[in-house]
């Protein structure tokens, strides 16, 4: 399954801004758990004024190592993710791939939708991980103690986990891929599997992904100043006009395409020392 570059900020809200306020690095995972894994995140902060922090959500689970706080797991979420930083922090991250997570636990991932649950909730032996994982100096070495433990957890081969996951990389990757039944008829699937398919491992509905996705597309494209022209711009995304675009930007992200685009304009144009 090809991946997003590794140094994407596709889904981060205002990108430069927030980098200004934490620092973020990745690891890829080793090969076998890398059926599962997409990468593992950094974050690291040390704020006197709070700052929150704010991500499109993605169709998929992590698992986070906060120091101070614990470990947790993050159910897909559905709506705008925030995070308030402030004083000095950091944070361990595991993202799965989409389905990775139902997939390799046989968990039903719907039925923590849009919860933090404490990793003990889905691990017997989650303390005694995270104690290992705090314990290590470094993340290469963090990421070693993980993949170990979940080298104690891995599955067999799962044809449909298979499927689901080039589903998911083409509703990612193909900015043509605008309706579900594009999907269906892609990858010859009845309309009802793809939706099981979906709710199985996923935890969310086809559509509901497809259109998060197209909605990354739009705020990466706003915030990097490539496509400012929004009429055109909610075409190339599928939506029915502007305004339907429009509804849904400032529902998620909470401004409109032409604020938020303003935003990153401006932030564009701030040298910081």
């Amino acid at each position: 399954m090809s991946r997003q570059p590794y140094d994407s900020e596709r889904g981060i809200l205002h990108p430069r801004e927030q980098a200004r306020h934490r620092s973020l690095s990745r690891l890829l995972p080793s090969p076998g758990i890398d059926r599962f894994v997409e990468w593992y995140w950094i974050v690291e902060w040390d704020l006197q004024e709070p700052y929150v922090a704010e991500v499109l959500p993605y169709p998929c689970v992590n698992v986070t190592f906060e120091e101070p706080g614990g470990a947790f797991v993050n159910g897909v979420c559905t709506r705008k993710f925030e995070r308030e930083l402030v004083g000095p922090g950091r944070a361990f991250g595991v993202k799965f791939w989409a389905g990775g997570f139902g997939a390799m636990t046989g968990l039903d991932v719907g039925s923590f939708r849009d919860e933090v649950l404490p990793l003990r909730e889905v691990f017997d032996d989650a303390d005694r991980l995270a104690d290992l994982v705090f314990a290590e100096p470094d993340d290469v070495r963090r990421r070693a103690v993980f993949e170990a433990f979940l080298s104690d957890h891995l599955v067999a081969a799962d044809a449909q986990y298979e499927l689901v996951r080039a589903v998911i990389a083409a509703m990612s990757e193909d900015r043509d891929l605008t309706r579900v039944d594009q999907v269906t008829e892609r990858f010859d699937l009845p309309i009802r599997k793809l939706q099981r398919l979906f709710r199985r491992y996923v935890g969310v509905g086809p559509k509901w992904v497809l259109r998060r996705y197209r909605l990354h597309d739009g705020a990466d494209l706003l915030a990097r100043g490539e496509l400012t022209d929004l009429a055109t711009l909610s075409t190339a995304l599928g939506y029915f006009d502007q305004a339907h675009f429009s509804h849904e930007f400032k529902e998620q992200i909470g401004l409109t395409p032409a604020e938020y685009a303003t935003r990153a304009a401006a932030e564009s144009q701030i040298t910081y020392r």
